[in-house]
């Protein structure tokens, strides 16, 4: 992803294993790991990865949540609740995860100026009691959004990166039309307006 007309922006994901972790603190280890795994790019994209500064490297490893825990888990408790990753942390393969913390903080805050509208002569225990429904409106708004967020792209990752000979059939010759359309669903989500008032 091109930042501006001199930086670009790249990712590269792998399957980690126990061997991988002496890479964690050496960024030449790490480049040298990126570079031995492209196989076949056009050398434009080999030289962008060749060029990448070594304090540019970093490694993240994905966390998961699985979907289910969203259904049964605590999205909200009293007066706090999460959004954003520490809600629905998910692979990057639908590049949705930054625009679900931002539908999560319009969600949030719609929902918590609900509960606090007109609220002059209230009692802190009146505020708190408020909070906590508001959050819990949240909650129960975003739940579904984001079970589908983390199961889709779960799929959509384990699908591209799967070698195995039906499956890169399927997905070569099905499943690509398939899935671009569905991915430009997600992309495509109203999750209300705030009001002024």
């Amino acid at each position: 992803m091109p930042c501006d007309d001199k930086t670009i922006d790249w990712f590269f994901t792998f399957s980690s294993s126990s061997k991988n972790e002496e890479m964690e603190d050496s960024p030449d280890k790490m480049k040298q790991f990126v570079l031995g795994k492209l196989g076949i790019i056009p050398d434009n994209v080999r030289a962008v990865i060749e060029k990448t500064e070594l304090d540019n490297f970093i490694l993240s490893p994905l966390r998961f949540r699985p979907p289910w825990e969203i259904l049964r888990g605590n999205i909200s408790k009293n007066n706090v609740c999460v959004a954003g990753d520490a809600f629905h942390p998910m692979t990057p393969d639908l590049g949705q995860g930054g625009c679900s913390a931002l539908e999560d903080g319009i969600v949030l805050a719609r929902c918590l100026g609900k509960a606090l509208r007109d609220n002059q002569s209230m009692k802190s225990e009146e505020e708190y009691k408020r909070i906590e429904m508001g959050l819990q409106r949240y909650a129960k708004e975003r739940r579904w959004r984001a079970f589908k967020l983390i199961s889709t792209a779960y799929m959509v990752g384990y699908i591209q990166q799967s070698n195995g000979k039906a499956l890169t059939f399927l997905r070569d010759r099905v499943l690509a039309s398939f899935l671009a359309g569905n991915l430009l669903k997600m992309a495509s989500f109203d999750c209300g307006k705030l009001s002024a008032s």
